[in-house]
């Protein structure tokens, strides 16, 4: 009977040194712990944004031909009105001096047609007296009256005469002024993509060409970006936003959705977005935001402040979590409701205790329900 009991003995001396020298090594993991705090849903941009000036214009001249005057660089600052380049308008600017010495000839007709119609007016009415008194014949006061009337006709003719070579003027002014492009408003030179001397053609309608001068208004900045389209249901003008770009660590979060485009761009396949558009507050200094650098947004569609929330990367599925439970060794699962959630954190409205810790390391081999583990040294 000892015998059998001595090799029982051994043979489970002998099994547990197999499990123990076989049994799977704890698996490190890194955890989080459950805490209070904000948590917010917030909606980023699906591709890269960008920096827009309010104000900009890219324009060339609606005449063709020769730039003849240059008048800025790249960089240079111009007040509104300015003229920024001018196109060879030698032969109008002969024209408007014709049509500007016409108007002084049909002016000193005119008034030579309304003097002599004003003469020819007071004889008809003296001989128009005379003839009551019968002094002389009514042939004669009769042809006074008809001189009247056409001189009168005539004086009137001269004063349309000066009304057509004003509008001449007119024609000629701003037939040289379509050689001359001006700002439409005070801003800065971003680009100039012609030379003294250069030709220059207006775009063709419907076929867009390389504008000659390129003109922002660096004093209002806004960013453009596009969201997915099944995101945009959710964002409203006025919602807070903030903003990153990729030349500054900086993150600026005074800003605010100021419009969203009513129609769906669909210009790749299975990425329909929607345009929309966010401004910083006045006080903000923006003046390091130069249009054309790329930035994304991010729009607060809601938030719950003091609520239990984890590191979003520790949720599974979307459903449950791993807890690792310190005494046993072991990691747990369990079931969670979410709330709120984003990047960061995940709100957590049953399922878990505050100061409960739960796997971050999800994605790591041997990360399951039962597995025994350990916590990850940190360095």
């Amino acid at each position: 009977m000892k015998k059998w009991l001595l090799v029982l003995v051994v043979v489970a001396l002998a099994g547990a040194a197999t499990w123990y020298l076989t049994r799977p090594e704890p698996v490190a993991v890194r955890v989080a712990t459950v805490a209070r705090g904000t948590v917010q849903e917030t909606v980023a941009n699906t591709r890269v944004g960008t920096v827009e000036a309010c104000r900009r214009a890219r324009m060339s001249p609606a005449a063709a031909g020769q730039v003849a005057l240059l008048n800025v660089l790249e960089g240079d600052a111009v007040a509104a009105d300015a003229v920024l380049l001018e196109i060879w308008n030698d032969d109008l600017r002969a024209e408007l001096r014709l049509a500007e010495t016409e108007v002084g000839a049909a002016h000193s007709r005119a008034e030579e047609a309304c003097a002599m119609a004003t003469g020819a007016r007071r004889e008809a009415d003296r001989l128009a007296k005379l003839r009551v008194r019968k002094l002389v014949s009514e042939e004669l006061a009769d042809e006074a009256q008809t001189r009247a009337d056409s001189q009168q006709a005539a004086c009137e003719a001269a004063l349309a005469s000066t009304r057509v070579s004003a509008a001449r003027i007119a024609v000629a002014r701003e037939a040289l002024e379509r050689t001359r492009l001006r700002a439409p408003f005070a801003g800065v030179v971003a680009e100039v993509d012609v030379k003294l001397g250069e030709f220059v053609t207006p775009s063709p309608p419907g076929i867009a060409t390389q504008p000659a001068i390129d003109l922002i208004d660096p004093g209002c900045i806004y960013i453009s970006a596009p969201i997915d389209e099944v995101d945009a249901p959710r964002i409203r003008t006025g919602m807070a936003a903030c903003v990153t770009l990729d030349a500054f660590d900086d993150r600026w979060c005074d800003a605010s959705v100021s419009r969203i485009a009513p129609y769906v761009l669909d210009r790749e396949k299975q990425a329909r977005t929607v345009e929309v558009e966010v401004v910083f507050d006045p006080a903000t200094d923006t003046a390091r935001l130069l249009p054309g650098y790329s930035a994304d947004i991010e729009i607060l569609i809601a938030a719950h402040e003091e609520v239990l929330r984890i590191a979003s990367e520790a949720v599974i599925e979307g459903d449950h979590v791993l807890v690792y439970d310190p005494a046993a060794g072991v990691l747990e699962r369990r079931d969670i409701v979410r709330g709120l959630s984003n990047w960061e954190h995940t709100e957590i409205v049953d399922g878990l205790r505050e100061g409960e810790r739960v796997v971050t390391s999800t994605g790591r081999e041997g990360v399951i329900d039962g597995a025994a583990a350990t916590l990850e040294e940190s360095r």
